[in-house]
């Protein structure tokens, strides 16, 4: 076999070519002591027996020893081993000192040698016993050897050790009489090498992970192939030793531990369980973004209320209170464990994770981690620094993103920690979490081994568990924060505080849809005792729960119930009476029942009714077409300035951005969306959470602005369409995306999806894709049934869904003129009552298309100048209403005039990135007789000059603001313009606005 074999690595080539060498010399007479020295797993041993096959091969005779350490006490075992009997030679007297058994031995090489050329191969000479080690050196070191056909390999371990190592066989030995080569770990081409020997079309991923699970040993690689056994193809390189069969990897494993003593094994293993915890926060991924501290932690990024103290736990049994001076090792059992609630200690822990995340950990990484190994495995921090950087220059270890020392595969690491029990891994994560709290490491650090531990029975545990699940739910992993919150419940907490936990590790489960624990979290949440004020909290988890599960009337039933026990507050009252008027609008019947409720309250018992519960009625006169919008923002900005409760305050912001956008107030909307989704706690479930998410995605659809909403959200199984879908089936429609918007409009089986406001808005929005699609009459049966829908929940105002224009434009194209009027007239009526320019001018459009004629020019020509001197927000409907207008005018012959209404359509839509709006232009600037332009839709000669100047503004560096006073508009026209050049050139960031502008 070739050198380029798979079976003889590259690193192997000069160890063996040195060898070849020296064995030549020998053959001509001339003798050599060659050592080979290398890390454990090297090779020291193949380099060897292939030696000894070349020698053989060649005439010499090959005297082998394979020192072990149980020999170690038997005098001249290895010497013994190495010669055979004695040929007629009396054998050693056992009552001959050394130096005359050391001589016997040496004259039996000499014979020996005088019948043939010799290899003397000494494998592990290291473990050999002290007379044979002796005897071996003045071999090596003895005159005649150089003039003797003889040559002595030598094998000896080399590997950074926590215990120092006895000097080498080469120490006493002049370099002129030993060539010495040390055995270099594999490269990643040369373990590549060796796996696509046995696997030659293994894909690149696969060789990469068994290449890292080898971690540049050939015997862990080969270890690993082994158990992979004969295969055709490549099996999944696992992350546990469990897996594997027959189990030749961790018995290597354990050789390369056995190897290198105790104190090392003691380390390794400590390393091991720390790697361990470093893993659960990602499920045993690694994740690079985690190692922005040297201790992989997540420091605090924003202010967190301190932990309120707890009073000292008792000592455990067996401990008096203080910390002992030495941390037990990893291996000892839990007896003895030390109580971190010492005086000092309580006051440390109790000051919050600011005194975990001041910086101490910020320091050298691999330092940092050696002083935290040496306490945990009781060894000299130096060498344990020695022993990091020895062991990731061989390949074991691999620093992450932020230089910290890993093990180089999760298998790996596994097998390190194969054989050691549970119980005793559990305790070990603990210390790892008490030590590290001690060294000042970051929260999530330490909570990371805290959930690989057994209860600690500590108050400091909860507190720091709890604290890193607030750091994660900031950093947006909710996973993190319930597995943190989870374990948290292990320790023992005072029922308030149990209390309050239930409710939020509830609320994350509910939330994330990955577990079924959270509704009945939350019900025992709710029937524990705790304060009023942390009773409604759970009650409204747990209701939002219930209807965001399809069942309403529970939702409301279980608020009914709390507030029935809290007669002596009537603010809590309030706030679960907006509760229920909001989850209400989930089911129609349920809504009416609500309505009629506070309605009945409002009238007879008015002081029980606080003001988010008269903004969700001003809101439902709205729905209901009652109310003007200038009287309803007069209302609910007076009830705004009036004072409210914190816990109900949520309720009036919420829908008062509701109200806002309905009335077209769009910036005043937003600032009230912010503002109530920055008085949220995160991790709690509250109803207004998803509608003020909902006023959000209605406001940037309000406003044109389609690159604001997402491209699809998921399709939930269990759920039905939610308002994001209905939004997200428009834009698709508006911009042109005509098969993304039909898979969208089909992905969901509307006979099973649950009753809700949103279905509603589903129905719509499905009618608008199928009335753009060509399908007015399946457009007329989903605007029909969204009105039937609405008109039972008492929605009956077009501000919400305008269901009744889009119906008449179906009817009117199925040729139905009369019903197509009616409808109209209606919506019309309606909508003077709202009295927005949007709804209003909407109404007027399609009122005038029904109506036809001069009197439908009219009605155009009012809805484009009404839209004309409303906010930006009326953007979309006026592009709309002058394609109107000017089909009008084509009707009437005023060809002229039709034009310039369908270019400046044709202009507005493109800016808006209105694709279907901007074809509707086309098309009738086509039927009026206008020759065809070749507009350009992409790139820099695609903007207005508008969007040039104010995108080279921005692409000098000039802010929004700046811009605006630049050139005296509104902030907001600036933004809508820059929404439309990025649609244009095809970009995402301000940062590529120079570059797109110079291309051509």
């Amino acid at each position: 076999m070739s050198e380029a074999t798979p079976e003889r690595p590259r690193e192997h080539r000069e160890a063996t070519a040195l060898l070849a060498d020296a064995a030549a010399r020998a053959r001509a007479g001339t003798g050599r002591v060659v050592l080979l020295r290398g890390a454990t797993g090297t090779g020291r041993t193949t380099v060897l027996e292939a030696a000894a096959e070349s020698a053989v091969a060649h005439g010499m005779r090959v005297l082998r020893a394979r020192c072990a350490p149980g020999d170690a006490t038997v005098p001249f075992a290895a010497a013994l081993q190495l010669l055979g009997p004695l040929r007629e030679l009396e054998p050693p007297d056992a009552a001959a000192g050394e130096r005359e058994r050391a001589e016997l031995l040496r004259r039996a090489l000499r014979t020996y040698a005088d019948e043939s050329p010799l290899l003397l191969a000494v494998d592990d000479v290291h473990l050999a016993d002290a007379p044979s080690y002796r005897w071996l050196v003045e071999t090596a070191r003895h005159a005649d050897l150089s003039a003797m056909p003889i040559l002595l390999a030598v094998t000896e371990r080399s590997q950074y050790d926590i215990d120092p190592p006895a000097p080498g066989f080469s120490h006493t030995l002049s370099p002129a009489l030993v060539r010495t080569h040390t055995l270099a770990p594999l490269t990643l081409e040369s373990a590549a090498e060796l796996v696509r020997g046995e696997f030659p079309g293994a894909p690149d991923p696969w060789v990469d992970n068994c290449v890292r699970a080898g971690a540049g040993s050939p015997l862990l690689l080969r270890a690993l192939l082994n158990d992979f056994g004969a295969s055709s193809r490549p099996p999944a390189v696992p992350e546990t030793s469990a897996a594997l069969y027959p189990g030749q990897y961790p018995a290597a494993v354990r050789w390369w531990l056995d190897s290198a003593g105790p104190g090392t094994t003691e380390l390794a293993r400590a390393l091991a369980a720390l790697d361990e915890g470093w893993d659960s926060e990602t499920n045993g991924r690694r994740d690079p973004a985690t190692s922005g501290t040297p201790w992989g932690g997540s420091p605090r990024r924003h202010p967190v209320a301190p932990v309120a103290p707890a009073a000292p736990a008792a000592p455990e049994p067996g401990c008096d209170g203080r910390v002992p001076g030495q941390t037990r090792r990893f291996l000892e059992g839990p007896d003895g464990a030390w109580d971190p609630h010492s005086a000092a200690d309580a006051r440390r822990s109790l000051n919050g994770a600011a005194g975990l995340v001041r910086g101490r950990g910020a320091g050298r990484p691999v330092e940092e981690l050696g002083g935290l190994l040496a306490e945990l495995a009781g060894a000299d921090p130096a060498r344990v620094v020695g022993w990091l950087t020895a062991m990731t220059g061989l390949g074991l270890l691999r620093p992450d993103a932020g230089g910290r020392p890993r093990y180089a595969h999760p298998l790996l690491r596994d097998a390190v920690l194969t054989g050691v029990p549970v119980a005793r891994r559990r305790a070990a994560h603990r210390a790892a979490a008490e030590a590290m709290l001690r060294r000042g490491a970051a929260t999530e650090t330490i909570a990371r081994q805290l959930l690989l531990s057994d209860p600690a029975h500590t108050p400091w545990t909860s507190s720091l568990l709890q604290e890193a699940a607030a750091l994660a739910l900031r950093d947006g992993r909710p996973d993190d924060a319930v597995a943190y919150l989870r374990r948290t419940l292990d320790e023992p907490l005072a029922d308030g505080r149990r209390q309050r936990l239930l409710t939020e590790l509830g609320s994350l489960e509910v939330a994330g849809r990955r577990s079924s624990a959270g509704i009945p979290r939350l019900t025992e949440a709710l029937r524990m005792p705790g304060t009023p004020q942390d009773r409604v909290r759970a009650a409204l988890a747990l209701s939002t729960a219930l209807a965001g599960h399809g069942r309403p009337r529970a939702a409301v039933e279980v608020l009914r119930g709390v507030d029935e026990q809290l007669t002596d507050r009537p603010d809590l009252a309030a706030t679960l009476r907006s509760a229920s008027a909001l989850l209400a609008d989930q089911d129609q019947t349920v809504r009416r029942e609500v309505y009629r409720w506070l309605s009945d309250t409002a009238e007879h018992d008015p002081e029980l009714v606080g003001p988010a519960t008269c903004a969700l009625l001003v809101r439902h006169a709205a729905t209901a077409g009652l109310i003007s919008a200038k009287d309803a923002m007069q209302r609910v900005r007076a009830l705004l300035a009036s004072p409210s409760d914190p816990l109900t305050e949520p309720f009036l912001v919420g829908t008062a951005a509701a109200v806002a956008q309905w009335a077209d107030e769009l910036d005043e909307a937003e600032r009230l969306v912010e503002r109530g989704l920055a008085g949220q706690r995160p991790g709690l479930l509250h109803p207004m959470h998803q509608a003020l998410l909902n006023t959000r995605a209605d406001i940037a659809a309000a406003r044109g602005e389609l690159g604001r909403l997402p491209a699809e959200p998921p399709l939930l199984p269990d759920a039905g369409p939610s308002n994001e879908h209905a939004h997200t089936l428009i834009a698709l429609v508006e911009t042109g995306r005509t098969t993304e918007a039909r898979r969208l409009a089909e992905g969901f089986d509307l006979r099973e999806a649950p009753d809700s406001w949103e279905l509603n808005r589903f129905l719509y929005a499905r009618g608008v894709q199928r009335a753009a699609a060509g399908d007015p009459a399946g457009a007329l049966h989903d605007f029909l049934e969204c009105g039937r829908r609405q008109s039972a929940r008492e929605v009956f105002s077009p501000v919400v869904t305008p269901w009744r224009s889009s119906a008449a434009e179906c009817r009117l194209a199925l040729g139905d003129p009369m019903a197509a009027l009616a409808l109209a007239e209606e919506e019309l009526r309606l909508a003077r009552e709202w009295g927005t320019p949007r709804v209003v001018g909407r109404a007027l459009r399609v009122l005038g298309t029904v109506t036809g004629g001069r009197r439908g020019l009219e009605l155009a020509e009012e809805a484009v100048r009404l839209l004309r001197g409303a906010p930006a927000a009326t953007e979309p409907e006026l592009a709309a209403a002058l394609i109107a207008q000017g089909r009008q005018l084509i009707a009437a012959g005023e060809r002229a005039r039709a034009r310039e209404c369908l270019r400046e359509a044709a202009e507005r839509a493109e800016r808006l990135g209105v694709l279907r709006l901007r074809t509707l232009a086309e098309e009738a600037l086509r039927e009026g007789g206008a020759r065809r332009t070749t507009a350009v839709r992409t790139g820099s000669g695609s903007l207005t000059g508008s969007e040039l100047r104010i995108a080279q503004l921005a692409a000098d560096g000039r802010t929004n603001t700046e811009i605006a006073g630049l050139l005296h508009l509104a902030r907001r026209t600036v933004e809508t313009h820059l929404t439309a050049t990025y649609k244009k050139l095809g970009i995402r960031r301000r940062g590529e606005l120079r570059e797109a502008l110079a291309a051509k």
